[in-house]
């Protein structure tokens, strides 16, 4: 799903539209979530009983022109432990979005180069990505909510000892690339329980989804601009002491959390090493089962190469470099606000058919990489920025739901990885090949050629009828 520091924090990571959130908005593809109908315990009927069949997460009072229905959907969503998972994100990623800022600054006035920001944000990436599978697994076999409550402690012990680091002026390399380490497995563990926290949470997965994805969204843009003040008016060092408590506010609403019980047989079972390898096993056979489920990652993969991947960073070279850093501000502060609005569309339509409204509404994502390769104003590129966030927030929403009302819970954990790993699997390769394509072609070109890809890859999720075909889980009979 995207590298930047969803991945830390176990976002909607992959498809879901921000795979592990690398730069400003990577596409987890996603969230961000990613057939058959759920395992019972899974949904609830409106009373509190466990329903055996499928997802009836508010059913027909959730169709838009029904009398009551937003108060339904309301309550379907709200309580007071959804609130505290929902403040848990949203500082979650305020967080993540400041650390790249103090990192950069951090590492550069400490006189190491933008070679050794780069190396200290992929110690943390690659630890996540090669173990976020055999996190799942873990997952499935103990309690989320402690081991997420574990992952956020362990963070605040690393960040806090950074902090100290940079605080003293003791900056090593080794050093800060060991703590990225460490927090990419604390992350590893930590991202499968996001997956199926929600479910549990909320009868409404689609609404607790698109709120989650608005909160979110909404820190993301106050994260950069917050960690701006706090270098230039403190140091980096006071940066990182704040991602650190966020860890610790984190850490305290899981405290505080009430989880509902899974249902019978619902967590795997056995020990020792033989038992853990049936368990990977019978993951990878229930990501096999679903064409839709790895028909979308598949495609993904083809995204991050061609689409993601070269975009972000050739649109930061290239806005800074012909309009400068604040202009590059601009065009990220409105993919951001497009993602607010796509979450809050998320809440207000209830598509039959959800891959399916969330592959045609990715085809807006063409309006980011076009509007830059062709050159066009600042307004013009802050309005594909916009056009692009509102798709791919929608997008992630759509998908998030689609696997955590699609997949059995004694699997979700497991499959959540797997979508997450094989998302950010190629992120890297698409990063590796814009420099040298750009070299090549142009910056403009690859980011034109992107721009067409995009448009590819929308058109591949909905060619494929397994995808477009998938209906949702909690959708209910017409009467």
């Amino acid at each position: 799903m995207t590298g930047d520091t969803e991945a830390r924090r176990g976002g909607e990571a992959g498809p879901s539209g921000h795979a592990g959130d690398v730069p400003a908005r990577a596409p987890r593809g996603g969230e961000f979530e990613r057939g058959a109908v759920p395992a019972a315990g899974l949904a609830r009927l409106g009373d509190g009983r466990p329903h055996g069949g499928g997802a009836l997460r508010g059913g027909v009072a959730h169709r838009r022109g029904v009398p009551g229905a937003n108060a339904g959907a309301a309550r379907a969503v709200w309580s007071r432990d959804f609130a505290l998972f929902f403040v848990c994100r949203a500082v979650a990623r305020l967080g993540d979005t400041m650390l790249p800022v103090a990192l950069a600054a951090g590492l550069l006035t400490s006189g190491y180069g933008a070679g050794a920001v780069g190396l200290a944000m992929a110690a943390q990436a690659a630890s996540f990505a090669g173990l976020v599978v055999f996190g799942g697994v873990i997952a499935d076999r103990f309690s989320t909510r402690k081991l997420m409550i574990g992952a956020d402690l362990v963070r605040l012990g690393t960040q806090s000892l950074a902090a100290a680091l940079f605080l003293a002026g003791h900056v090593v390399l080794w050093q800060i690339c060991a703590i990225g380490f460490v927090n990419g497995v604390a992350g590893a563990v930590f991202q499968p329980g996001v997956a199926s926290t929600v479910p549990r949470l909320a009868r409404d997965v689609q609404g607790a989804n698109g709120a989650v994805r608005v909160a979110e969204s909404a820190a993301q843009l106050a994260g950069p601009a917050v960690a701006g003040l706090l270098v230039a008016f403190a140091s980096s060092g006071a940066v990182i002491a704040a991602d650190a408590a966020t860890y610790a506010i984190s850490a305290l609403c899981l405290l505080l959390l009430r989880l509902p019980p899974l249902p019978a047989g619902a967590r795997a079972a056995g020990a020792g090493l033989r038992a853990f390898r049936a368990d990977l096993a019978d993951g990878w056979r229930e990501f096999r089962s679903r064409t839709w489920l790895w028909g979308v990652i598949a495609v993904w993969c083809l995204y991050m190469i061609a689409v993601w991947g070269p975009t972000v960073p050739l649109v930061a070279a290239e806005v800074v470099q012909h309009h400068g850093p604040r202009a590059y501000g601009l065009v990220n502060s409105a993919l951001g606000a497009g993602t607010v609005v796509g979450g809050l569309l998320a809440l207000r339509l209830r598509p039959r058919r959800m891959l399916r409204a969330g592959g045609l509404a990715l085809f807006a994502f063409v309006g980011f990489p076009v509007t830059v390769g062709a050159g066009l104003g600042v307004p013009a590129m802050a309005a594909g920025a916009a056009l692009a966030g509102t798709g791919m927030s929608f997008w992630g929403v759509m998908w998030a739901t689609s696997v955590q009302t699609q997949v059995p819970a004694d699997a979700l954990n497991r499959i959540h990885a797997y979508d997450v790993a094989g998302s950010l699997a190629m992120m890297p390769v698409g990063q590796a090949l814009a420099g040298p394509a750009a070299g090549a072609l142009g910056t403009g070109h690859v980011l034109l050629v992107s721009g067409a890809m995009s448009l590819v890859v929308a058109a591949s999720l909905l060619a494929v009828p397994a995808i477009r075909n998938l209906p949702r889980a909690d959708a209910a009979p017409l009467t």
